[in-house]
């Protein structure tokens, strides 16, 4: 409902527009799935300035910084080692982000 909210906010400043499509940023880690947004989206956005618009998910892999280096490196199954210099990564915010990144309307 907060995305359907937002995503009407932004129509709210062009008279008469409807929101087409609204991009959506959600990290792999964050707990949302974007197939049951999807679903419950389509129910909940019936009879708003939503109804008919697309939903688009940028996913974004968790990321560990490495303790040694710094760098950043997507884990690899069962490894927490740094590919660069082979010291132990630590868990990131990267991958848990979960955000609004646009919405595009259209004149109704």
């Amino acid at each position: 409902m907060e995305i359907i909210r937002q995503a009407e906010e932004a129509c709210r400043n062009e008279n008469g527009a409807m929101v087409e499509e609204i991009t959506i940023v959600a990290g792999e880690s964050c707990g949302y799935l974007p197939e049951s947004i999807e679903i419950y989206f389509d129910i909940i956005a019936r009879d708003s300035l939503c109804e008919h618009a697309r939903l688009i998910f940028v996913r974004v892999p968790p990321k560990l910084r490495c303790r040694d280096c710094g760098g950043l490196f997507i884990r690899k199954p069962f490894s927490f080692e740094c590919p660069d210099c082979g010291g132990e990564g630590e868990p990131t915010e990267i991958g848990r982000e979960f955000y609004i990144k646009s919405v595009k309307t259209v004149s109704a």
